[in-house]
C-alpha cells in the first residue's frame, strides 16, 4: 500500500511508458521479512495451506527480530504494515490473532511497531454498528480470499450483503478479469478519476494495486509521466466527474476515430469509461460514509507510541450527543414521513398534465441548495494527478435561461440502449452492472427508522429520480412534486453534496438528515447515490458514443 508519509507518492523513473507491465515490486520497505507470495498464500481455500502459509509468515518475522541489530536484516516497512492490517482487519480469526503477536513480539524487542490511528472504518459511525455481526462474517471471508483484504469499503457496504456482492463480482470484473486494457493501466485511469473528486482513499487503493500489477512508480508522481494516450483521457474524465450532460460524439470522435494520433479502440474507450464512472462514484460513497483510512494508508497509521491521555479516535453517535430534544424531533420527522409515503401512494391514480410535471422537474432540477466549501485546492500529491482542477459541477440555470437540454429517458435509457451496447462492447460487463443497478432499486428490509413492515419504494425511488434530475435526466411518467414531499432539505443537502461535490461532504451533513434513522439505512442511501450517479454518467457517454456509431 502506498504508505510514503509527507512526501506522498514516490517517484522512480524506469520505463518508456508502454502498456507492457513495468518490473515486479518487491516486497518493500528495505528491510527483511515474508515474500509477497507468502502474504498472498494466506488467501488459500485451502485450510492446510493457508496453516502453513501462516507459519511461514512467523518464521520469517521471528527470524528478522532475531537478527534485529546494526548491519543486520530487518524488518521492512511494509512488512510492518502487512501485519497491521492483518491485525486489524483480517476476518480469519487464526490470521488476525497471529499478526497482532508478531507485531507484540516486535514491539518487545525495540522495533517502532505501527499502530492505526484510528479505530473504525468510518469517521461518522460508530464501529460497533459496522461491524454488529464481527469480522468473521462470510462475505468478508470471502472478500478476504478473493481480494486479499477486507478495506474500509467492504466492511462498510457488508450492511448490505446481498448488493455487496454484486458490487465486489463487478469490480473484479472491471480490474483483473480478461478485457482490452492492461492491469496497470485499468488502476492508472481509476486513479486520475479518484483525484477529480480530491479521493486520497480511492488513489491511495488504486495507487498500491497499479505497482503490485507492474507499473512505473514515476507515473504517480504526475500525468506528465504517464503515456500520452492516457493523458487524452483527461477531457473525458472531468465531464465524466463533473458534467456529463457536455458529453457530445465529437469527445468520442476525438478517441476513436481511426485517423487518431493516439487511437482508443471502442472496447478500451467503453472500458475506460466504466472504469472513470466507477472509481467517481465509489468517491461519493468513501466521502458521504465518512471512510476513514485504511490502517496501512498515509494518515491511517503512526509509527509514534501513543501520547497519554490521547487514545485512538473513535466516533461517536450523534443520538447520544444531541440530547433529547433532538431525538424527539427526529421521531415526528419519521411519523410525517410514514404519512406523506402513505398519502402519496393514494394519490397515485391522480392525473397531472404534461406541462406540469415538466415544470415540477425545473423547479427540482433548478432550486437553490448551497454546499458549503469546507475544503479547497485538493492536496499537492493530487493537483498532480488532474488537469483544470477549478472544473467542477455547475447548477442547472432556471427554465428559459441559458441551460444544458434535458435527457429524456423514455429517448435514451439503461435498460433499452446502455445495456446492450455496453454487452456488445465489454462482454458481459452490461449484465454485471444491471445486476448492480437492480440489487440497489430494489433492496428494501421492509422497515423505517423504528417501524416495521414499511413499503419504501416510494422513498427509494423519489432518492433515485431527485439525483438523476441533478444531472439533467427526466422521467416523463414521474411526478417531481414527489421529491419535495418526501426528501427534506437536509436529505437534499447530503444527497447533492455527495453526488456532485463529494469531497465537500461532512459529519455534520451527515447527521443533520434522518435523525431517527439506522445508519444501515444511511448506508443505503449512500449506495442508491453511488449506482444512481454512475448510471446517470453512464447514459450520457454511452449516448454519445451511439451517435458516433450511427
Amino acid at each position: 500500500m502506498a504508505s510514503d508519509t509527507e512526501t506522498g507518492f514516490i517517484s522512480r523513473a524506469n520505463g518508456d511508458g508502454t502498456p507492457g507491465p513495468g518490473p515486479e515490486p518487491d516486497n518493500g520497505g528495505g528491510g527483511g521479512g515474508p515474500t509477497m507470495k507468502t502474504l498472498a498464500r494466506l488467501c488459500s481455500r485451502d485450510e492446510e495451506e493457508r496453516a502453513a502459509a501462516l507459519e511461514e509468515l512467523s518464521q520469517s518475522v521471528l527470524v528478522c527480530l532475531g537478527l534485529d541489530r546494526p548491519g543486520s536484516t530487518r524488518l521492512g516497512k511494509e512488512t510492518l504494515l502487512h501485519l497491521l492490517r492483518l491485525a486489524r482487519s483480517c476476518p480469519l480469526r487464526e490470521v488476525r490473532a497471529r499478526a497482532t503477536e508478531l507485531l507484540r513480539a516486535a514491539q518487545e524487542q525495540g522495533v517502532e511497531v505501527p499502530r492505526a490511528l484510528v479505530s473504525g472504518p468510518s469517521a461518522f459511525i460508530p464501529a460497533r454498528q459496522v461491524l454488529k455481526d464481527g469480522l468473521e462474517q462470510d462475505i468478508l471471508i470471502e472478500s478476504f480470499l478473493s481480494v486479499g483484504r477486507v478495506d474500509h469499503v467492504t466492511m462498510v457496504m457488508a450492511l448490505h450483503p446481498a448488493y455487496l456482492s454484486c458490487f465486489l463480482k463487478t469490480q473484479h470484473a472491471l480490474l483483473e478479469m480478461d478485457g482490452p486494457l492492461p492491469r496497470h493501466w485499468r488502476h492508472y485511469i481509476a486513479i486520475m478519476a479518484a483525484a477529480r473528486h480530491h479521493c486520497s482513499y480511492v488513489v491511495q487503493q488504486h495507487s498500491a494495486s497499479f505497482l503490485e500489477a507492474g507499473g512505473d512508480e514515476s507515473w504517480l508522481s504526475g500525468l506528465q509521466h504517464a503515456p500520452a494516450k492516457l493523458r487524452v483521457l483527461g477531457v473525458l474524465n472531468k465531464l465524466l466527474a463533473h458534467r456529463p450532460w457536455l458529453i457530445t460524439q465529437l469527445h468520442i470522435q476525438e478517441l476513436v476515430y481511426p485517423g487518431a494520433e493516439l487511437r482508443w479502440s471502442l472496447a478500451e474507450l467503453i472500458h475506460a469509461v466504466i472504469l472513470m464512472a466507477h472509481a467517481h462514484a465509489l468517491c461519493s460513497f468513501v466521502w458521504g460514509c465518512g471512510l476513514n483510512p485504511e490502517p496501512d494508508h498515509t494518515g491511517g497509521h503512526t509509527f509514534r507510541p501513543p501520547s497519554p491521555g490521547h487514545p485512538t479516535r473513535s466516533p461517536r453517535s450523534p443520538a447520544n450527543e444531541d440530547g433529547r430534544q433532538e431525538l424527539a424531533d427526529g421521531a415526528v420527522e419519521v411519523e410525517v414521513l410514514m404519512k406523506r409515503m402513505v398519502e402519496l401512494q393514494e394519490q397515485q391514480e391522480e392525473e397531472c398534465t404534461h406541462e406540469e410535471m415538466v415544470t415540477r422537474f425545473e423547479r427540482e432540477r433548478s432550486e437553490s441548495i448551497p454546499t458549503a466549501l469546507v475544503r479547497g485546492a485538493p492536496p499537492e500529491r493530487l493537483l498532480h494527478l488532474m488537469e483544470d482542477p477549478d472544473f467542477r459541477y455547475e447548477d442547472f440555470a432556471p427554465r428559459g435561461e441559458q441551460a444544458p437540454p434535458t435527457m429524456r429517458a423514455q429517448d435514451y435509457s439503461w435498460e433499452d440502449h446502455g445495456y446492450s451496447l455496453v454487452n456488445r462492447l465489454l462482454p458481459d460487463m452490461g449484465q454485471l452492472l444491471d445486476e448492480k443497478f437492480q440489487v440497489v432499486s430494489n433492496l428494501t428490509y421492509h422497515r423505517m427508522a423504528m417501524h416495521e413492515g414499511v413499503d419504501t419504494h416510494t422513498l427509494r425511488k423519489a432518492l433515485w429520480n431527485y439525483i438523476h434530475c441533478l444531472y439533467g435526466i427526466r422521467y416523463d411518467d414521474y411526478d417531481y412534486g414527489s421529491v419535495n414531499v418526501l426528501l427534506e432539505r437536509s436529505l437534499k443537502v447530503f444527497v447533492k453534496t455527495m453526488a456532485c461535490h463529494p469531497q465537500q461532504t461532512t459529519a455534520h451533513v451527515y447527521h443533520a438528515f434522518w435523525k431517527e434513522f439506522r445508519h444501515s439505512e444511511k448506508v443505503h442511501a449512500n449506495l442508491i447515490v453511488l449506482e444512481a450517479r454512475l448510471q446517470a454518467a453512464l447514459l450520457y457517454t454511452l449516448r454519445a458514443i451511439t451517435h458516433y456509431m450511427r
